[in-house]
């Protein structure tokens, strides 16, 4: 019986892949399952992971006839997998050697939804400790208990996926698989879905994910059009907060995250091109105007000023017939 199945998108990470895969191989067993997501890749990366479905242990190969993004690479390798358990690993990252035991006996124990944990953030050869932010450890808990207060950060701000390990009954509930199509963001509708609708959690001092910041081809580094994904990610996060029964308890929360991660965007506009600038504006715009706008006003006038002063600008624009086309 497969215990625990490990989804792996790759995507353009030649560079970076043999380690992944090396790592992989550092916790295989007999129970687990390594489902090796190929999301179209256009250099070696094809060649490295044919070489893995047969070399690695447990490797399950899939293969995407057109690019689709992280959260449709992540879904891809939900619908095979067979595990009780189910985690996450992005393509450039890395693994402790037997980290995934540690990880299942730590699940088994307590037994609950999802459990989370720390990580370690690599940027060159810097090492970077980061720690899931809930005080209590080890402690199983209601997920939706730990996404307050609005003005501290919670546990849904600490939304990656592959910090953690997920019982199957989330699949079977409908509550694991990702927004198809996003590009940035991904995690975000994710994790606030799961701390709404799960019904338990904990948190471990679990150290062995390995994260590399500062991939040339991350999202994160590019200022192109799919960047502005997390205008709809967001937006899915305002609308599916405001039909829960706690709506007026957690969507300030949820409005002061997106106007946090709005004005970081919009203060280092300068990195996208004109056409892409400008539709970032437009449907922020748009995005600030659909928000409960009692709550927008509290959250902007709880903001320093800089900030603050950029949305309200936005806020004002007058509202367009459609978003700027790039």
């Amino acid at each position: 019986m497969v215990k625990l199945s490990v989804i792996v998108p790759f995507y353009n990470v030649q560079q970076y892949a043999p380690d992944t895969l090396k790592s992989l191989r550092a916790n295989a067993r007999e129970d687990v399952e390594f489902i090796l997501v190929d999301d179209c890749s256009q250099d070696e990366t094809p060649k490295i992971l044919a070489r893995a479905e047969r070399e690695l242990p447990g490797a399950v190969l899939v293969r995407h006839e057109e690019n689709g993004g992280l959260a449709t690479a992540r879904n891809s390798g939900i619908d095979r997998a067979r595990g009780r358990y189910l985690t996450f690993l992005d393509g450039d990252d890395w693994l402790a050697p037997g980290y995934y035991p540690q990880l299942l006996a730590a699940a088994e124990e307590l037994g609950c939804d999802f459990l989370r944990t720390d990580h370690v953030q690599c940027s060159g050869r810097s090492r970077t400790i980061h720690r899931v932010p809930l005080g209590r450890r080890g402690v199983v808990t209601a997920p939706r208990d730990a996404i307050l207060p609005a003005d501290r950060t919670t546990s849904v701000d600490y939304a990656y996926a592959w910090a953690g390990v997920y019982h199957r009954r989330l699949v079977d509930r409908g509550l694991l698989h990702f927004t198809h199509g996003l590009r940035t963001a991904e995690d975000r509708p994710w994790i606030w879905r799961l701390h709404r609708e799960a019904e338990s959690f904990a948190a471990v001092g679990l150290l062995g994910v390995y994260y590399r910041r500062g991939v040339a081809s991350s999202l994160t580094q590019i200022g192109d059009v799919r960047q502005l994904d997390f205008i709809r990610a967001f937006d899915q996060v305002i609308e599916e907060t405001s039909r829960d029964p706690e709506a007026d308890k957690l969507l300030p929360k949820a409005v002061r995250t997106y106007c946090a991660i709005m004005a970081h965007h919009l203060g280092s506009i300068e990195r996208f091109e004109p056409a892409v600038a400008r539709k970032l504006r437009s449907l922020s715009s748009a995005a600030l105007k659909g928000m409960p706008q009692g709550i927008l006003t509290d959250v902007l006038d709880s903001m320093d000023g800089q900030r603050a002063g950029r949305l309200r600008r936005l806020r004002r624009r007058p509202a367009s017939a459609r978003a700027v086309s790039v």
